[in-house]
């Protein structure tokens, strides 16, 4: 990931491995002698390494370590014959050492890009004044592109194409950062053709930098006005698609620092002991990661960035790497660069398509499983804990938001990206008062949560997965099912006309609604005014509070996500 605060503060990146895992199930239809095959489902996974070439922050942390640390990557990358793609930071693209090394490397294998962070011989042979405390400084207005006005981005791009042109003899195709605007993105797409970026997993005030309520791991297709936002129309779409970094713990990570004003981390990165460099926690990413129902694809990134050094990263790396090429071999990953990624996914999607992370099973004694549906409307997320159920987030996409850092540059030395809220179970939570969209039902006069088993999570048709939680309370089943521009839920059993949504809190929560109707909820989020609709619900203000209840039209609740009058 990024900067990590206490430890080395080093941006952390972790290097991505797209995995393509092939699911080989066949089904049979009644009066078929054939079996008929399903679509194939990629599992992704990109090794990305990203190089540095100095580290200000800690000066044990040498030229040469860093070096070092990206020699001991090839070698056991080369070991396991895994692909990979190798992301140069200008610094570095502009050292002998890694210019040999990584023109040493078979092309066939490797891939060479550019990590769009901004050091001081970018930012002055574009004829710019270098503003920064050190040659490479990590902060949001001074190493990165949101730090530069839109003429100046441009300028930057140039220096930086120029030169890796003039070393390796093409342009890049992939172009990284934690972050990157929509306007430098655009202009390397028009004038560079570059086929696919990357940017950090979704994190709350991590390192100073702020991508909260986005698309949620996969990839997407960006919104022209504004980089961090699938945009929902192929016309207003930039075609690159952007790939999630990191692997993030689809459990955990996004429950981390509730009262803080940071997250954890909590991913595939292998220089985190108890996750990407921990063998249970790596083990149990891969197989939610092979097995939980993805709808299209399903992807990781592995890697981590030379920051850290070879001591630190090693026992993850060595943990890691064995475990994806014996997933490979086996079929059920598929290795890739992140340029293949990018032309796969160009090839098989004109939008952003609907995906899913499922996680069946958690860690340990836990009972905890979740669902991720990603579109290019809305994400929403599904938390079943302790056999009961609420949606833990729900975030609004709409290309018509534009980005802070659209026209202008950032001044301060933080960034800050979000989406459209309508169900924030992180910011509007406390470490005693969890925020969500409960399911609940009303028995012997009083409300109690709706309890039950173990969800099945299918994908039935294109863009639509269904879900099937069947209930303690008389026997009966909640069937949901998710596509793209909305979510409908149907209830069977005792409590079938019995039950409905209530929005817990806390009191200080900073809430986007103005108004709410029978059949609509007005909100207003960074000036934007959207809604949240429901053609056969109701919603209502239990005690004429701030927050929302929803209750079903016999038996069946729609919640429409794709706003049609945001503006």
């Amino acid at each position: 990931m990024m900067i990590r605060i206490k430890k080395l503060p080093a941006l952390l990146m972790v290097g991505t491995t797209l995995i393509f895992v092939l699911c080989s199930f066949s089904f049979i239809t009644p009066g078929d002698k054939k079996p008929v095959k399903p679509k194939v489902k990629p599992k992704i996974v990109n090794i990305v390494n990203f190089i540095r070439l100095l580290e200000p922050r800690d000066p044990k942390v040498t030229e040469d370590v860093l070096y070092q640390t990206v020699v001991k990557q090839v070698e056991i990358m080369n070991k396991y014959k895994l692909r990979g793609t190798f992301l140069l930071q200008y610094d570095a693209l502009m050292d002998a050492r890694y210019q040999k090394l990584l023109k040493s490397l078979p092309a066939g294998s490797f891939e060479i890009g550019a990590w769009w962070e901004i050091p001081q011989p970018m930012v002055e042979k574009a004829g710019l004044k270098w503003r920064g405390r050190y040659p490479w400084d990590w902060h949001a207005n001074i190493g990165f592109s949101t730090g530069y006005t839109p003429a100046e981005r441009e300028k930057l791009a140039d220096v930086y194409m120029h030169d890796f042109k003039k070393i390796f003899g093409y342009y890049p195709k992939s172009v990284g950062s934690w972050f990157i605007d929509e306007h430098t993105l655009n202009y390397l797409y028009q004038k560079y053709k570059i086929v696919a970026s990357s940017n950090c997993k979704d994190q709350y005030g991590t390192d100073g930098y702020t991508l909260w309520g986005g698309y949620w791991n996969q990839a997407y297709y960006p919104s022209k006005v504004n980089s961090y936002m699938p945009a929902q129309h192929q016309s207003n779409q930039i075609p690159v698609p952007i790939f999630r970094m990191l692997g993030s713990d689809p459990v955990r990570q996004y429950d981390t620092g509730f009262g803080t004003t940071w997250q954890g981390v909590i991913t595939l990165e292998p220089v985190y002991k108890d996750a990407g460099g921990d063998a249970g926690w790596v083990n149990w990413f891969f197989k939610q990661l092979v097995e939980g129902e993805s709808m299209e694809f399903a992807y990781a990134q592995a890697g981590q960035e030379n920051s850290f050094t070879w001591d630190a990263m090693s026992k993850g790396f060595e943990i890691q790497m064995p475990l994806i090429a014996k997933l490979r071999d086996e079929k059920k990953l598929k290795v890739e660069t992140l340029v293949e990624s990018g032309t796969w996914f160009r090839k098989h999607y004109k939008t952003t398509p609907a995906t899913s992370i499922t996680v069946n099973e958690d860690l340990g004694d836990s009972d905890r499983k979740t669902v991720w549906f990603n579109s290019r409307f809305y994400r929403a997320n599904l938390l079943w804990e302790k056999g009961t159920l609420r949606f833990r987030d729900i975030h609004l996409f709409n290309e018509k938001l534009p980005s802070d850092y659209l026209t202008k540059k950032v001044e301060t030395n933080v960034c800050a990206f979000y989406t459209l809220p309508f169900v924030d179970g992180y910011l509007w939570s406390t470490p005693r008062d969890i925020a969500g969209l409960r399911f609940k039902t009303v028995e012997n006069g009083k409300e109690v949560l709706l309890t039950g088993g173990d969800p099945k999570v299918t994908n039935p048709a294109a863009g639509k997965l269904h879900i099937s939680w069947p209930l303690k309370s008389g026997n009966g089943t909640l069937i949901m099912d998710l596509d793209e521009k909305k979510v409908v839920i149907k209830v069977t059993g005792k409590v079938s006309n019995n039950w409905f949504l209530d929005l817990n809190i806390t009191g200080k929560a900073d809430l986007p609604f103005k108004k709410i109707a029978n059949s609509k909820i007005s909100c207003q989020f960074k000036g934007l005014n959207y809604q949240i609709s429901t053609p056969n619900g109701s919603f209502s203000r239990p005690n004429n509070s701030d927050i929302f209840r929803v209750k079903p039209g016999m038996n069946t609740l729609t919640l429409n996500f794709a706003d049609s009058e945001a503006k």
